[in-house]
């Protein structure tokens, strides 16, 4: 929907198709979900580095880091989390338009934000991945000490402790990263990829 109605929308010349032509694959987003600690920092950082070897144009979108610029001004109440989202998916568009496979690593705890994604990417290629891990190990891992600190009270509306994680009911694809070796992951996700025909 039109923000403004003196805004007009300018198509450019060279369009989306003419840029995978020209990369030599497709560009989709692919949506990682799950708990913090989980493992979609490391899963997506290790998949980006395999398809940057098969030349693979991609981007890591990772939720921490656009709270660092784009989303700095946000904060972890659920209207800001959907906010948050928000941006990440319409950063998300350009970079598919753009003809870059655009992995987007991100809590995005809701169903229903969730959802607002799938709308607002109808015209893309989106997949969403459940980086699967229970909140006992994510807890257990704790990389950056969040858990603890959510446990004593220091953090507020944490996913998983006092704010809920809603998984995926049908995600495109679920990746265990529990007693497995984070090889097993990506390779789960290359395959998928393969199958899917992407990165033709």
């Amino acid at each position: 929907m039109n923000p403004n109605p003196n805004i007009t929308w300018h198509a450019s010349d060279v369009d989306k198709q003419a840029r995978q032509l020209l990369n030599g694959h497709k560009s989709p987003v692919l949506w990682f979900t799950g708990l913090s600690g989980s493992g979609k920092s490391t899963v997506s950082s290790t998949l980006e580095k395999a398809l940057f070897a098969r030349g693979i144009h991609t981007f890591i979108l990772d939720g921490d880091n656009v709270r660092h610029g784009l989303n700095r001004n946000l904060g972890f109440l659920p209207a800001d989390r959907k906010e948050n989202i928000r941006r990440i998916a319409e950063v998300a568009k350009l970079m598919s338009h753009a003809g870059v496979l655009t992995i987007c690593a991100t809590i995005s705890p809701y169903r229903e934000d969730r959802e607002m994604v799938k709308d607002i990417l109808q015209q893309e290629s989106c997949y969403e991945i459940y980086i699967q891990c229970s909140l006992e190990e994510c807890e257990r891992r704790d990389p950056k000490g969040m858990y603890k600190k959510a446990r004593a009270g220091e953090i507020r509306h944490f996913t998983g402790i006092d704010a809920p994680y809603e998984a995926p009911l049908e995600p495109e694809l679920i990746v265990p990263t529990e007693g497995r070796e984070i090889g097993q992951s990506v390779q789960d996700i290359l395959d998928f990829l393969d199958r899917e025909s992407l990165l033709l």
